[in-house]
């Protein structure tokens, strides 16, 4: 029992360390999140999308994917793409402001747009499958039988934080009502996207 919960412990720590770094998909959350715009769904696309990978890794599809470096180097492509445009909306975002942050409901269309970008920011980034598919996958392997509960661990550490980025973002919205506070927030975002886009399509 005790080892059980060392190894979901170190699996909580792990996914945690690996995930809570700035980057484009929890730039989007916390932009989901100060918007209150499909919370929820983002929330449970984030959280279920690493806990399926992190599956994966633990199950060694990891390793079966190392014979074909050409489809890392493709989503690479793909999902640098993705980001640059992704980027540059929120860089115009900053030069032509709104009039603050919305805090009324949210409208099916916004919801539509919102779960796909965020699907397209989870599986277009190889840097998600690289973390959870390789590098859990071989921490988890080393656990032996525990592997699997390792590997709760980090679903967990992943879901926890996603509830937290996305839902305790709520707490901004008096300060992101203010039109300036909102262009830094979109500034931010535009910066990280563009250099994380950049990068990607560059290395690839």
């Amino acid at each position: 029992m005790s080892n059980a919960l060392t190894a979901a412990v170190a699996g909580f720590g792990t996914g945690l360390s690996l995930i809570v770094a700035i980057g484009a998909q929890n730039a989007f959350v916390l932009r989901q999140g100060v918007r209150r715009d499909a919370v929820l769904a983002v929330v449970g696309i984030c959280a279920l999308s690493d806990a399926l990978l992190i599956a994966l890794g633990v199950g060694g599809v990891g390793a079966v994917v190392v014979a074909w470096p050409g489809a890392i180097e493709a989503v690479g492509v793909v999902g640098g793409a993705f980001l640059l445009c992704y980027g540059a909306l929120a860089a115009r975002r900053v030069l032509r402001p709104g009039t603050g942050l919305r805090t009324d409901g949210e409208a099916a269309g916004s919801r539509r747009r919102a779960v796909l970008t965020c699907l397209a920011m989870t599986w277009l980034n190889p840097h998600v499958y690289l973390d959870t598919v390789f590098l859990l996958g071989s921490l988890a392997a080393d656990r032996g039988p525990l592997r699997w509960t390792f590997g709760l661990g980090a679903a967990a550490a992943s879901l926890c934080w996603f509830a937290a980025l996305g839902f305790g973002a709520r707490l901004l919205g008096r300060f992101l009502a203010r039109p300036g506070a909102w262009r830094v927030l979109d500034g931010l975002v535009a910066v990280t996207m563009l250099a994380l886009g950049a990068m990607l399509v560059l290395g690839s």
